[in-house]
């Protein structure tokens, strides 16, 4: 029951965060389409490195169906379901090499890159043509930057959380 409440927790926060996105202005800092921080990201990182595969992938469902029903439409449903869970892929692979080979930054970051190549890959095949992966670097640098931040925010909740004994308290752990 523990576990329920907390998915629910935060997939209501991964929401939240998604939708807060929507009123910061980067298209005014970088004025490239399709670029956005990837706030709820560090929701998906707290359930992948705290709750286990299971929960991030059910958060991660959940946020995309109810964020493209709320905010969104069928089309932003799909595109997306495949840059999440691509990240989340990629995440999840990532993840097996820490702390050794990788940090949580680079992690986020793979994340991120994946997350832009979810995008485009669902791109060209609703456009039924190859051309948008020309924008793909463009995306994966943004996507570098933009998983950089999030990441940042990511580590240093973490290690609040780890010198607070947060999630022993919480998850019972």
């Amino acid at each position: 029951m523990r576990k329920i409440t907390l998915n629910g927790l935060l997939i209501s926060l991964a929401l939240v965060l998604a939708f807060m996105e929507r009123f910061i202005p980067l298209n005014l800092i970088v004025p490239l389409p399709g670029i956005k921080l990837g706030l709820a990201n560090i929701v998906t990182m707290f359930a992948l490195f705290y709750l286990g595969i299971p929960s991030a992938v059910t958060i991660t469902l959940l946020r995309c169906l109810l964020a493209s029903f709320l905010f969104g439409g069928m089309s932003s449903l799909l595109y997306s379901l495949a840059g999440a869970f691509l990240a989340l892929v990629a995440m999840s692979l990532l993840k097996l090499g820490y702390p050794k080979f990788f940090s949580v930054i680079g992690i986020s970051m793979g994340g991120a890159a994946a997350h832009n190549a979810g995008q485009i890959l669902m791109a060209s095949l609703m456009m039924r043509n190859t051309a948008v992966f020309a924008y793909l670097p463009i995306l994966l640098f943004a996507g570098i930057v933009t998983g950089l931040l999030t990441a940042i925010v990511s580590a240093n909740l973490f290690s609040i959380f780890e010198k607070t004994n947060f999630i022993t308290k919480v998850w019972g752990k």
